[in-house]
């Protein structure tokens, strides 16, 4: 690590030893990941993980993040919950996040409270300052502390700290939640999710690892890295992606050319202006 990167790891470990205790919302991701690892090591037993389990969360996601605090030791929580049950989030509009994280940060408050933990955190950093986040309203409305993003670490950061420190996630490819395949207004049901689920577990089990499939009613978008693109030009391959698809019930199945790029569904987004925002974008 650089010595300015050294500063702020230091920085965030400061900032973690200055709690009594904290919650961290574990999602098995890059972040959370390493802020886990810090503040169980920062605060022992004081320091508890939660992750929440739903048809929009990755079953591999959800192991992973099982597997990584047993292997560290620290007490772990999982809870049952389904977003498509809370108001105003299956409709799909550019705020869905905010409901995610406000039933995610619920969840987290009430377990705290249940159990005398004085803050929760998670694992936002300061890139996500700059990105289309209304989930970082309903952290805000919550009292969620983002320790990252006070220790100024950005995810080139947290990915490189986290190689220094042995974490298999440093290089991991992001996975948000799998409602972010769809459209805005695009609704959101059990039986889409599964089958963005099986497809993109297809070609993960082919040797794809930074993809997405987006849903398009009757399309199934497909986004992987450029350099793996060529890859659709072997008929044996690309003939089994599409009898695949079209089983779990896509019509038509493509390759978007633009390639991968995360968050690509927000490009269709305009400025949400101050009204929007207040609504909790």
């Amino acid at each position: 690590m650089t010595v300015e990167l050294e500063a702020k790891v230091t920085r965030l470990r400061g900032r973690l030893g200055e709690l009594d205790s904290a919650l961290v919302a574990f999602s098995g991701g890059v972040d959370s990941t390493f802020l886990l690892r810090v503040a169980h090591e920062v605060l022992g037993t004081r320091c508890l993980a939660l992750t929440t389990l739903s048809p929009t969360t990755p079953v591999e996601d959800a192991n992973d993040a099982k597997q990584f605090a047993a292997a560290i030791g620290v007490a772990h929580v999982l809870v049952e919950t389904n977003e498509l049950d809370v108001p105003g989030y299956a409709e799909n509009a550019p705020n869905r996040c905010f409901f995610c994280k406000d039933n995610l940060f619920t969840i987290c408050a009430d377990e705290a409270a249940r159990r005398g933990i004085a803050v929760v955190i998670d694992g936002a950093n300061l890139d996500d300052l700059t990105d289309h986040r209304p989930g970082l309203v309903a952290a805000a409305q919550q009292g969620v502390r983002h320790p990252l993003v006070e220790a100024e670490l950005t995810k080139a950061d947290i990915r490189t700290a986290s190689r220094t420190l042995g974490l298999s996630t440093w290089d991991r490819p992001a996975s948000p939640c799998l409602s972010s395949r769809f459209p805005y207004g695009t609704r959101i049901t059990t039986e889409r999710l599964t089958r963005v689920a099986a497809a993109e577990a297809f070609l993960r089990a082919r040797g794809f690892h930074q993809l997405r499939v987006r849903f398009h009613d009757s399309v199934a978008r497909i986004e992987v890295d450029a350099d793996a693109m060529a890859r659709f030009l072997d008929p044996t391959l690309r003939d089994a992606v599409v009898a695949e698809l079209r089983r779990l019930g896509f019509g038509y199945v493509t390759l978007d050319l633009q390639g991968f790029r995360s968050g690509s569904l927000n490009e269709a987004l305009v400025d949400p202006g101050p009204e929007t925002q207040r609504a909790g974008e």
